[in-house]
């Protein structure tokens, strides 16, 4: 049995640990990373997995990051990841639970537009997640153009062109706008 709690559950140590456990200890290197420099993960779109005995087993972050377009505009959207499971763990459902409970949580008026950068053949399939417009938006790194992903929902239509960066000030009334 596995019980998804908000990231506040977890101690940070154990997170750490996980994330370590689940992508190695180099991965602060990673674009993602250099994507959310510098804020706090969105508690609202951000959770923990645990299993019967309280160990944590899963972790899902959301960060706060913004659109720059070339045409001046600025639009926010929340960067989901990394979703990472314990190794031992991996397969049993559990990143796809997390995935679930935080969609449903960006559904209820957290955020509209969601971005990440992973494999398109899961991620477009279970999630809505598509790269149909990001194609023109650069990284601070590299990535895979066909990795780098989006799903809208209501949102006002985003720049085709522009870069992405940490959003400082994104949270207002309890969600991110």
């Amino acid at each position: 049995m596995i019980t998804l709690a908000p990231i506040a559950a977890a101690d940070p140590a154990a997170v750490e640990a996980l994330l370590d456990a689940a992508f190695g200890t180099d991965r602060h290197g990673r674009t993602a990373y250099r994507l959310r420099e510098g804020v706090a993960a969105i508690p609202e779109l951000s959770f923990a997995a645990f299993d019967d005995a309280g160990e944590l087993v899963g972790t899902l972050q959301s960060w706060p990051i913004e659109l720059v377009g070339d045409d001046g505009r600025i639009m926010p959207l929340a960067l989901v990841g990394p979703v990472a499971v314990r190794p031992d763990r991996q397969r049993d459902g559990i990143g796809r639970r997390l995935m679930d409970v935080m969609i449903a949580a960006a559904d209820a008026g957290h955020a509209d537009a969601l971005m990440l950068i992973g494999d398109p053949e899961y991620y477009e399939r279970f999630f809505g997640f598509t790269a149909q417009v990001t194609g023109g938006w650069s990284v601070p790194g590299p990535v895979e153009r066909r990795r780098l992903l989006a799903r809208l929902r209501g949102a006002a239509p985003l720049p085709a062109q522009g870069h992405l960066r940490p959003r400082r000030l994104a949270v207002a009334d309890g969600a991110l706008r």
